[in-house]
């Protein structure tokens, strides 16, 4: 069985906007990805290492372990064997309390390619590849997080492009959700339910595409 670890924030999470609730593993869109990937004949798990808040490689003044930087080699190490990492992450770093733009951030997601690669993993064990997702455009922050997000619209405009130069810099998979979704119309920043459905299913098609796993019909 190969292993797919996904490192997101609360994108991933499924959470509900202007809500503090959950979607359940079959509606988020990893739990579509696996679902996906399984149905087309490849033994594999979906691992889920996702964080409400987490940045890239900054630290968010009112809670703790939101750099995402922090601990990553150790859950890779924690993890291994991985096939593959996929890193989707970006849209926290334009917080109010951030003066990023899309070059730093997506610098910050260099560095955390960097230290996937360089993780403590055990003699022997594969070192995974690695996806980057870049985030959807974040639109009008409204309700509850309009005030944390405030001007973000503006801060994150060219992180697609960003990221795509990271990936091809690092030699990396690349693949922009803005491409088959887009924020919540609801809240401006997260994933309506109807698009956990639709992300899910186009990144497995793009890893498919991509990777050989190995199938339900080996030992």
């Amino acid at each position: 069985m190969d292993q797919i670890l996904i490192y997101s924030d609360s994108l991933t999470w499924g959470i509900i906007p202007n809500t503090r609730n959950r979607l359940p593993f079959d509606k988020r869109w990893p739990g579509v990805f696996e679902k996906s990937l399984i149905d087309l004949g490849n033994h594999i798990r979906v691992i889920e290492n996702c964080l409400n808040g987490r940045r890239t490689a900054w630290q968010d003044p009112f809670k703790e372990g939101r750099d995402g930087a922090a601990g990553l080699a150790q859950v890779i190490e924690m993890h291994t064997p991985l096939k593959l990492v996929i890193l989707m992450l970006g849209t926290n770093d334009f917080q109010r309390t951030h003066n990023n733009n899309a070059w730093l951030s997506a610098q910050a997601m260099a560095k955390l390619v960097n230290i996937i690669r360089q993780a403590p993993i055990e003699p022997g064990m594969p070192v995974p590849d690695i996806m980057i997702v870049s985030p959807p455009k974040i639109t009008q922050p409204m309700g509850p997080i309009a005030d944390k997000f405030d001007g973000a619209e503006n801060r994150d405009i060219g992180l697609a492009q960003e990221l795509k130069n990271i990936a091809r810099e690092n030699a990396v998979f690349y693949f922009d959700s803005a491409s088959v979704t887009k924020a919540s119309t609801v809240d401006g920043i997260h994933l309506d339910q109807d698009q956990h459905l639709v992300l899910g299913k186009a990144i497995a098609e793009a890893v498919s595409n991509n990777f050989t796993f190995n199938s339900n019909n080996e030992a």
